[in-house]
Parts: C-alpha cells; structure tokens; sequence
C-alpha cells in the first residue's frame, strides 16, 4: 500500500475506492452467512429464543420501575409519571412519522 499523503483528496489513488468496494463485497458475504446461521439456530430452539426475549423484556421493565421507584417527584406523583409517558410516546411517534 502506498503510504503518500495528498493534500487534494481528487488525488488519491483509485486503488482506494476498489479497496472499500471489496471490503463492502465481504462484509456482505460474511453477513449473509451470519444471518443463515441465525435464522436456522432460532428455527431449531424456537421456545428458547422466545423465552429469553421474554425475560429481557420482562428484566427491562422491572428495571424501569426500579429506576422509577427511586425517583421521588415521580413516585409519589403517578399522574406526573403518566404525563411524562404520554408526552414521550407522542414525540417518538411524531419523530417516526417524519422519518417514514
């Protein structure tokens, strides 16, 4: 590999752009047998990856309410706490629809 530096990026070789060009078409291979690999692992243990989807997103929510807990203000004011919810789940949708 050729170690010159260019100070005008218009004169950098075309080898470098082969190079990237490459590494994508590797990456993609490597990432399609990757996602095979996957796809038969989750059809042959389809209750396991069930359950530990299951308990992450049960261990996610009860750390919430633990973090939730420990927060004053919103403990002991629920309506608070559904406000702040409310507003959050209206701004991430608007954000969703902007972004489709």
């Amino acid at each position: 590999m050729n170690d010159e530096v260019f100070d005008d990026p218009s004169q950098q070789p075309v080898a470098v752009g082969q190079d990237i060009k490459q590494t994508v078409r590797e990456n993609r291979k490597l990432i399609e047998v990757l996602r095979s690999q996957q796809q038969a692992a989750i059809q042959r243990f389809p209750l396991v990856f069930t359950m530990l989807g299951s308990f992450g997103l049960a261990a996610t929510f009860y750390g919430f309410e633990h973090v939730i807990d420990q927060i004053p203000l919103l403990k002991s004011n629920p309506g608070i706490m559904l406000g702040v919810g409310i507003l959050i789940l209206l701004m991430t949708g608007t954000l969703y629809k902007k972004l489709s």
